[in-house]
């Protein structure tokens, strides 16, 4: 969709505005203010003589749409140059025609949509509307940018109330128009217990990305190129360029990177007490910059490498080429649908033709039983026909017999009747012979009528051959179907085993952790026990050494075999604390590897101890528990 298309979608609503009657014509002196403020808000001269002169020749009174495009093409979108003037300000002039005549919400509800945000939806829809006229987006259409307004809201889109409303008689069957769309979100049945701020920006938020080809915004940290410094700033981010400013307004701009093949982006290490950083490298410049998170990061890097991608394929709005690829998947979806109907009507007429053939099979079945009867009818009526001459020749033979007896006996009486019988005779035998020729005629007419009805058995035949092939090929057809439900089945019980083999393991993994913790506690508590046994040795052997030392008079030290008894105390009580902790290690192995379930399990362990008494020349160890 070029420039063109898009101010003509704007200016079309301007148009039908002004046709006040809605007969398709507006006035010239309309047409000039109309005219005039387009050429203002396009930045581009304005000639008030050029309207009259165009329609110099037009006597009618008003001017239709098909009347006014050439001067519009001609005087006004040829002279309009891109980037020269503000789209934002030719949608504001369209949508204040507009609005005054169309757009009438119910002030006294609380669901009505603020008149900027109803600005921005209509801006919305036309951008998202088909380029045919009268402008409509169809339901797909519709249910994306619903989608993506609910998404910025972080709310779930509710399908159910769009169909409902769909099913209306007001919503056309190729598309909705804008004002029943915005009827629809002045209901307040898509955003229903939202604050409206919240919708508003929602709303502004999806119209920079649609109609702004904004494709991601906020704020980076930006290094310097003189001072080295960093500094917070508001980056915008379009398909040609991307911008950092002061501040979210985004009235200081700072500067403008533009965006061609030759750049890339580079994710850079953590430094200078910064972190998630990337850098933006052209031709002539490296830009580093330091995002909040890793998220926010990987997300500025995707969407700057999707800007590149779009420079280097020629394509200025992502959203466009977007709205391209849809409108093809649904005109690919509606050819497959038509090509699934044009495969039904083959399936039915192929459906009909075999009901047909099998009643013109059914005809040929019961016109041959009535040609056989026929048959068997004629057969009968010839053989009786047959006797029946049969018996004749017979009556005739006996009468001949009887006539040739009487002639001899009167022979010589009668020899002129003899004569007359003899010819009798012959012309009997003539006409014998013809019958015979003539039942002989018949017999083969019988025989080739036994072969045609052969023939046609044959055929009848090879039809039933036919009709069995089609049969076995409609159990093969109802087998298949069988077998991929039959395959589907088990399919579902092997996953439903699968899922109840996990839930086993994870069962079985808590209660191996649940073990594992008693064991520790355990060794908790046998290390708690230890350490007081370890205390009560400690005690016993200062109390036995306070007992065990002899005291000579005047302070005299202790013998040397008191010292050796001394020592060995000494020792013996080293041992014995060595001892108790291999005890408690092992204790702790051994519970380690059994994994039993030993709640509260007490592990009983009392070290000994050692004290000894010296008598004179004997050392007596005494052993304390």
């Amino acid at each position: 969709m070029d420039l063109r298309s898009e101010l003509l979608k704007s200016i079309w609503y301007g148009f039908t505005a002004l046709d006040l009657e809605k007969s398709g014509k507006v006035s010239k002196s309309q047409l000039k203010v109309l005219s005039h403020n387009l050429c203002t808000v396009l930045c581009i001269p304005h000639d008030p003589i050029a309207l009259e002169e165009h329609f110099r020749d037009d006597d009618d009174g008003p001017v239709s749409s098909q009347g006014y495009m050439p001067y519009l093409n001609k005087f006004i979108l040829d002279k309009v140059g891109e980037g020269s003037f503000n789209k934002e300000d030719v949608d504001e002039l369209c949508w204040t025609l507009t609005a005054k005549k169309n757009y009438q919400p119910d002030r006294g509800s609380n669901n009505v949509l603020p008149e900027r945000d109803a600005f921005r939806l209509w801006c919305l829809f036309n951008f998202l509307s088909e380029d045919k006229y009268p402008l409509v987006m169809v339901a797909d259409e519709v249910e994306y940018l619903l989608k993506k307004i609910c998404m910025v809201m972080s709310i779930e889109f509710n399908c159910l109330e769009l169909e409902d409303f769909l099913t209306q008689d007001r919503v056309q069957n190729n598309g909705v128009s804008v004002w029943v769309f915005l009827e629809m979100m002045n209901s307040g049945k898509i955003t229903k217990g939202i604050d409206k701020s919240v919708i508003s920006m929602a709303i502004e938020e999806v119209y920079r990305e649609i109609v702004g080809d904004v494709l991601k915004e906020g704020y980076l940290w930006k290094k310097g190129h003189l001072r080295r410094n960093w500094k917070e700033r508001w980056f915008t981010l379009r398909p040609s360029n991307l911008s950092y400013y002061t501040g979210e307004d985004r009235r200081d701009c700072q500067g403008n990177i533009m965006l061609d093949g030759n750049c890339c982006v580079e994710v850079l290490p953590d430094r200078d007490g910064k972190r998630c950083m990337f850098c933006l490298k052209t031709l002539s410049k490296t830009y580093e910059m330091s995002a909040s998170d890793t998220k926010q990061r990987q997300e500025w890097t995707t969407a700057i490498q999707t800007a590149i991608r779009l420079n280097v394929d020629g394509k200025k709005s992502l959203h466009k080429d977007l709205k391209l690829k849809r409108r093809e998947q649904r005109e690919q979806r509606e050819k497959r649908r038509q090509s699934k109907e044009e495969e039904l009507q083959r399936l039915r007429a192929l459906q009909e033709e075999r009901e047909q053939k099998l009643g013109e099979l059914e005809l040929l079945k019961e016109a041959q039983k009535q040609a056989q009867a026929l048959l068997e009818q004629d057969e009968l009526r010839r053989r009786q026909q047959h006797e029946q001459l049969q018996q004749a020749l017979q009556v005739q033979l006996r009468e001949a017999e009887e006539a040739r007896v009487s002639m001899q006996a009167e022979m010589a009486l009668k020899e002129e009747e003899a004569e007359r019988q003899r010819k009798r005779i012959l012309e009997l035998e003539e006409m014998q012979r013809r019958l015979e020729e003539a039942l002989q005629q018949e017999i083969k007419a019988r025989l080739d009528e036994e072969a045609f009805r052969y023939a046609q058995a044959g055929l009848l035949a090879e039809e039933e051959e036919k009709m069995k092939a089609l049969m076995t090929l409609q159990e093969e057809q109802e087998d298949y179907i069988v077998k991929t439900e039959r395959e589907k089945r088990e399919l579902k019980q092997e996953m439903e085993t699968k899922s109840r083999a996990l839930e086993e393991a994870q069962r079985q993994l808590e209660e191996v952790r649940a073990n594992r913790h008693r064991v520790d506690q355990d060794v908790v508590a046998a290390q708690r026990k230890l350490r007081q046994a370890s205390t009560n040795v400690k005690h016993w052997n200062v109390q036995m050494n306070r007992l065990m030392r002899p005291i000579g008079p005047g302070g005299a030290c202790l013998s040397p075999r008191s010292e050796i008894a001394e020592k060995t105390c000494r020792m013996t009580h080293e041992g014995q604390q060595q001892h108790a902790h291999t005890d408690i290690a092992n204790q702790r192995k051994t519970q380690q590897s059994t994994h039993q379930d030993r709640p509260e399990e007490e592990v009983q362990h009392v070290p000994k101890s050692y004290s000894f008494k010296t008598d004179g020349s004997k050392v007596w160890i005494l052993e304390l528990v």
